[in-house]
């Protein structure tokens, strides 16, 4: 059985398309403007097509290899929060959202799968990007569905919300459910981050590992003009130091065996990667910081395989 092909804009790290991968969906193009994110794509995967470009720039007449894919996939920019939408920062995001959407004008996929903030599922502050959207997708004989799914019930050790929007055309729409949870218990970080933690030698590594009981909070990748690499907003800091994490700042190592048992610890960049459930051998090109900037804007990977699973599903019926 052939595989299905789908094209990934805005693709940043690659999240979603391991997960796609995972689902049995193979790149036709992987499109994003960032070159530190190109080059760590390329450097996991030389063989996929890795275009780096802006969206708002992508002419489809000049990749027709793109034209009739299975799916049209977008985990892109965030969009400000409903208490922010009206700031004028957040129109970039929206244009982008807005051209992924039109995109589908040329490329024709049988089905589209955008992922983003929660808020865009249901916030009145969105209503009018949704009107957009359904207007466009309804001319071009698409039915879709909204949701917000929980990485956390995939086997995600975050808590991380995810505004969804799949669109098929008509004749595949009704064989398609959004994903049900995979994991019957959220899993912890200290499980995750046990054998990182215990890698130098550092003799704290089971006692923290034992307390650090919970999912972590959502990663944020940070703005890319401003800041440098930290866990998040207060609250999320909060909750960092609960499990005995200092938020404020990433590390350079792990503990080593002269560190003490008690007290904060920072992480390292490519534990983050593994709260995102990225593979171990995944590497992120660039410096510190931008590594986690990547790796803290990715969507997780057995999100997009558990969407990638329910739209091939839909398109197989």
């Amino acid at each position: 059985m052939s595989k299905l092909r789908f094209v990934d804009v805005c693709a940043g790290a690659g999240g979603l398309a391991l997960g796609l991968e995972e689902a049995g969906f193979e790149p036709v193009l992987l499109l994003d403007r960032k070159p530190v994110v190109c080059e760590t794509l390329r450097l996991n995967r030389p063989s996929w097509n890795v275009l780096e470009m802006d969206l708002l720039d992508f002419d489809p007449t000049e990749h027709r290899h793109t034209y009739d894919v299975d799916l049209l996939s977008a985990g892109l920019p965030r969009v400000k929060s409903s208490a922010t939408v009206a700031r004028a920062e957040t129109e970039e995001e929206l244009r982008l959202l807005e051209a992924a959407v039109l995109l589908a004008h040329s490329i024709q996929p049988r089905a589209l799968l955008i992922e983003n903030v929660p808020g865009l599922v249901d916030s009145p502050n969105f209503e009018r990007v949704r009107e957009f959207i359904r207007k466009e997708l309804e001319h071009l004989g698409y039915r879709f569905r909204w949701f917000v799914l929980n990485a956390a019930d995939f086997g995600v050790p975050q808590d991380r919300k995810q505004g969804v929007l799949v669109a098929l055309k008509e004749q595949y729409f009704e064989a398609f459910a959004p994903p049900a949870p995979t994991v019957s218990e959220h899993v912890p970080v200290g499980r995750v981050l046990r054998r990182s933690m215990a890698a130098r030698g550092w003799p704290g590594a089971d006692i923290w590992a034992a307390q650090a009981v919970s999912v972590a909070p959502t990663l944020v990748g940070g703005s890319d003009n401003r800041g440098g690499a930290d866990l998040g907003p207060t609250g999320s800091k909060k909750a960092w130091e609960r499990m005995r994490v200092n938020g404020g700042a990433l590390a350079d190592d792990v503990p080593g065996p002269d560190d003490a048992v008690s007290g904060m610890v920072k992480l390292t960049d490519a534990q983050t990667a593994l709260l995102q459930a990225f593979p171990r051998d995944w590497r992120f090109a660039g410096r510190k910081t931008a590594r986690y900037r990547q790796i803290g804007h990715a969507s997780p990977p057995p999100v997009g395989a558990a969407l990638g699973r329910a739209v091939a599903a839909a398109l197989g019926s």
